[in-house]
């Protein structure tokens, strides 16, 4: 049966020495959570299950458990059970006799023989088969196992941490998982949030793996702009904290010495997992709270980019053959004085507010060659507005 325990902010020494040994890196409520209940459960001799999403970091978790333990001085032996077949999975765990099976020339201790008086971490422990969950019980309720091919009951201490990033709830109410072995490794349970629900923890994270990496490869970088960073903040992460490593690791080897923005950022993402503020991403809110705080968003957004255009329309207006002249110490002009500017001949065609603002865009971009960025600060609008607009008016950049 699962066992609450008080989930208390731990102290900063704490936060400092997971951060120095094990690399646990959390600003979030979620992580300093976790902290916590690592100290807590360590020291005991309690099985723990972790859950989490794949590259959420559970076997740093599980390491951190082991060497702040009784166990420490002893083995931390690490098994992913989905990477193992299933018809060598008992015999790697438990061990076995000569001869019990073709290619057995010799006996072999398993996993738990190794790993006696220390530490199993038992990873992907949902992809294992009944007929192992079965012997994996006895070990837990009795500490007794038998090699494969073999007669003789053997003793072994051994802690059990396991880890899933399945539902072992629908895995057990399916038939796929015992409901025995599911309530005994989960005497404590330790939820590891995905990445995209601690979007707090990016920053830390970003400059952790950039400086760790930098020094290691003797590598110069310049960082990350304030608008990559918020790029990086609205991205999926859909491969959690390995991802994200990969991701840093691979920005500063192809672009190193440089600064790295938005722009050049985003050939290292998967558009498809860039987050769009006004898309319905997973949250733990009710649908109430979380529809409420959508339309909010939209609607400051709206606001946002009415309040820039106007600005952009009314009191920026130029001629475009001084379009230079939007980056000069010239006056902006009216509104009214830029409707008779475009009675020109040359400007007949354009005859409302939106062919001028298109107009502009148009004028913005050819003046700095493209560059979204430089063009929408030219025009004194977001950068969001600017690629809004283009696509828009079906411009060709």
């Amino acid at each position: 049966m699962n066992r609450d325990i008080q989930q208390q902010l731990p102290k900063p020494g704490i936060k400092h020495e997971l951060l120095q040994k094990f690399g646990l890196i959390g600003e979030s409520d979620g992580m300093q959570q976790i902290m916590a209940k690592i100290e807590q459960v360590a020291p005991t001799n309690i099985s723990v299950l972790i859950i989490g999403e794949s590259g959420t970091g559970k076997e740093i978790i599980a390491r951190a458990i082991h060497e702040k333990s009784l166990r420490k001085e002893n083995p931390l032996v690490i098994v992913n059970c989905g990477a193992i077949p299933e018809g060598i999975l008992e015999s790697e765990l438990f061990g076995h006799e000569k001869g019990s099976f073709t290619g057995a020339v010799g006996m072999r201790k398993g996993y738990f023989e190794t790993a006696n008086g220390g530490t199993i971490f038992l990873d992907e422990i949902g992809e294992m088969p009944l007929n192992t969950q079965v012997k994996l019980l006895r070990v837990l309720e009795g500490g007794e196992f038998m090699r494969v091919g073999g007669n003789d009951t053997r003793k072994v201490d051994v802690r059990v941490i396991a880890a899933t990033n399945r539902n072992l709830e629908k895995a057990v109410q399916n038939g796929e998982f015992r409901h025995d072995l599911y309530y005994r490794l989960n005497a404590v349970s330790i939820h590891i949030p995905p990445l995209r629900e601690r979007r707090s923890d990016i920053r830390p994270l970003v400059k952790k793996f950039a400086d760790d990496f930098c020094r290691q490869n003797h590598i110069e970088f310049k960082g990350f702009t304030e608008d990559a960073f918020l790029l990086l903040e609205n991205y999926l992460w859909q491969g959690n904290i390995r991802e994200l490593k990969n991701v840093i690791e691979s920005v500063i080897v192809l672009e190193k010495g440089n600064q790295v923005d938005s722009h050049q950022l985003k050939h290292y993402l998967k558009p498809s997992a860039i987050l769009d503020r006004q898309l319905p991403v997973p949250t733990s809110k009710s649908a109430e709270q979380a529809e409420r705080e959508l339309m909010i968003t939209v609607l400051l957004d709206l606001k946002n980019e009415i309040s820039q255009l106007r600005e952009l329309i009314l009191k920026h207006v130029y001629p475009p053959k001084r379009l230079s002249g939007l980056v000069s110490n010239s006056h902006p002009i009216s509104y009214h004085q830029a409707e008779e500017v475009f009675t020109d001949e040359d400007d007949a065609e354009i005859n409302s507010i939106t062919q001028m603002e298109q107009e502009l865009i148009q004028r913005a971009l050819e003046k700095s060659g493209g560059n979204k960025r430089k063009a929408a600060k030219l025009l004194e609008i977001s950068e969001r507005t600017l690629y809004r607009k283009i696509k828009e008016y079906d411009l060709p950049y």
